[in-house]
């Protein structure tokens, strides 16, 4: 099991990305945008750059959703390795059989 602590900063992240998507996706339409003068472009980079490091979606980690482990985390079922193996051997995880031959 991860450290709670590391867990609620990521969680704490996930919050602060949702909260400045809107104001993020606006920025950065306005720099990547030609036609505007670059005067324009510059100061929206520069309010892009003000914005708080965590709100920047690159900084997310995936983990499991049961243990919290970062690594080897498989995306589509929000889980480690170890805890998705664990739940296909019992028969939990529809359509997924152990491997044999």
């Amino acid at each position: 099991m991860a450290k709670l602590a590391l867990i609620n900063r990521d969680e704490k992240r996930r919050q602060m990305v949702e909260k400045y998507a809107k104001k993020r996706a606006e920025l950065i339409a306005i720099i990547n945008n030609v036609s505007l003068s670059d005067v324009e472009r510059y100061e929206a980079r520069l309010k892009l750059q003000k914005l708080p490091r965590d709100a920047s979606p690159v900084r997310l980690r995936n983990r499991c959703q049961i243990t919290g482990r970062p690594r080897g985390v498989f995306r589509k079922f929000g889980l480690g390795r170890l805890k998705l193996r664990d739940l296909v051997m019992k028969g939990e995880v529809p359509g997924m059989i152990k491997a044999s031959w």
